[in-house]
């Protein structure tokens, strides 16, 4: 694409001519960068693209865009622009041909529920044979492809460059993850949502680089609700946020949820096993008044809150919604109350889950309880490196509802998992734990120390492949290290 083409909508200033050049790619990591590429300098937590904009030169780039004075050879063209990550936003939609305008974006945010909701609707829609794409925490998947990402929310750069794949392989739903950090650093700017959903608020990601307080992280989160284009808004209206979340939106608001205002509601919910594993059944009551049994193969009182949304949000699509209850009982979600079957251990219950702050560990074991383990295994650790007001709260929660703790690592970063184990032991009231430095060798006990009728949870890793430890991501699967440390017993 022609320079003057791609930029013909920016807003910039520049004080030499604009070159008549071919533009093939964007970047903004300087490594990337070469003759036919534009470099846009952003400012990142922890460092900050200007400083790379020469390593960029070198690499052949000669047309910038930047928010800060650079300094650079005379045959460099640099466009300054108000916000580089919005002007990244925007070149890379006109770079890929607006390709979400092109596809139904949902779009998810809330502190949980989020990756869970998606992968139903996601998994819904593939068992209808509808083609349909995910994005979040657990990656990206469409047309048989997957794709690992960093964050719940990539870059926008990488989110338009995924979407014209999608395009062209005729993905029509897109069901998406929006992070506060997405919102806040301008990730989905220019992106058209079609439907958005809030799925509940708690404290979470507040401190070191990501928010600031409270206030700055629900604010980021309420930002969704107000871009422009969205047709529906889907609001668990239980959540004493919801109001605030929604407030002055001009899409219509649809509300699911246990109250007896809401025009999605869930009744006699009951505890139910479901292919051998914790389930839950629930009767789903209509805005058109019917009354719809349900079964998921998920326990506790924020899976039926999942669910009701994701039929809810199928509904929209005008999607037929017997068959939506019916691909609902077979869909599962990696890493959420994923089971594991051990063949050498047939009569204990392994169930990996991404439960990593205190609310949504207490949301898993507070389930699990209603199933009557013999006992209640957790095992867990927490992230290094930021975060530290997370592992009082795990250990809160184990001391309370665990029979027996296995404290270990998690993604330890720079941190001894010895010293953040140490800060996670300080809030237990008793001493039914253990402390298992190597994850590997605490999954390994804990199938040794499963016996009949206990249910061993693995928390805080989920869906994820690797484990980051010293600045490098070492390859991680529990799943497994759980099948390995099974065929030695």
């Amino acid at each position: 694409m022609r320079l003057a083409q791609l930029i013909s909508d920016l807003q910039f200033s520049c004080t030499q001519p604009i070159p008549d050049a071919e533009i093939t790619y964007i970047c903004h990591d300087s490594r990337k960068a070469g003759p036919d590429a534009l470099f846009v300098c952003i400012c990142g937590y922890v460092s900050d693209g200007h400083n790379y904009a020469m390593a960029a030169y070198s690499n052949g780039a000669r047309v910038f865009v930047a928010q800060k004075p650079l300094t650079l050879p005379a045959d460099a063209t640099v466009l300054t622009v108000e916000d580089s990550r919005i002007a990244l936003a925007e070149l890379a939609a006109v770079l890929h041909d607006n390709p979400a305008d092109k596809l139904h974006v949902i779009g998810i945010t809330g502190t949980k529920g989020k990756t869970t909701t998606a992968l139903m609707i996601h998994g819904m829609l593939e068992q209808l044979a509808i083609p349909s794409a995910y994005i979040g925490t657990n990656g990206i998947d469409f047309g048989g492809r997957h794709y690992a990402t960093v964050n719940s929310t990539p870059e926008s750069l990488d989110l338009h460059e995924y979407m014209a794949q999608m395009v062209e392989c005729g993905i029509r739903y897109v069901v998406m993850e929006v992070s506060s950090q997405a919102l806040k650093l301008h990730r989905v700017h220019g992106i058209r949502f079609d439907t958005c959903i809030f799925t509940n608020l708690y404290p979470d990601h507040i401190g070191g680089v990501e928010h600031a307080d409270m206030d700055e992280y629900k604010s980021c989160k309420r930002m969704l609700f107000h871009l422009p284009g969205i047709q529906n808004i889907l609001c668990n209206a239980d959540d004493p946020e919801a109001k605030f979340m929604t407030g002055g939106a001009a899409a219509p608001v649809t509300t699911y949820g246990k109250g007896r205002r809401c025009a999605w509601r869930a009744s006699r919910v009951k505890a139910k096993i479901c292919y051998r594993v914790p389930g839950t059944s629930f009767v789903c009551h209509t805005p058109d008044g019917q009354a719809l049994p349900v079964q998921i193969p998920f326990p506790g009182d924020y899976s039926v809150y999942n669910a009701l949304c994701a039929l809810a949000v199928c509904e929209k699509l005008g999607l037929d919604l017997a068959e939506c209850i019916a691909a609902l009982a077979h869909v599962r979600v990696k890493g959420r109350f994923e089971p594991v079957f051990l063949p050498s251990r047939p009569d204990s219950t392994f169930i990996i889950d991404y439960a990593h702050n205190g609310a949504s560990l207490r949301a898993v074991l507070t389930s699990l309880r209603v199933y009557k383990p013999k006992r209640l295994i957790c095992l867990f650790g927490s992230v290094g490196d930021r975060t530290q007001m997370r592992r009082a709260e795990l250990g809160a929660v184990a001391s309370e509802l665990a029979d027996l703790s296995i404290l270990t690592a998690d993604n330890p970063g720079n941190e001894s998992p010895d010293k953040i184990i140490s800060e996670i032991a300080q809030a237990f009231t008793h001493d039914r734990y253990v402390c298992i430095p190597d994850r590997a060798e605490a999954i390994a006990y804990a199938v040794r120390e499963a016996g009949k009728g206990d249910v061993i949870v693995l928390a805080g890793k989920g869906h994820e492949a690797y484990q980051y430890v010293r600045g490098k991501y070492l390859p991680f699967s529990e799943r497994e290290i759980l099948m390995e440390a099974a065929k030695l017993l």
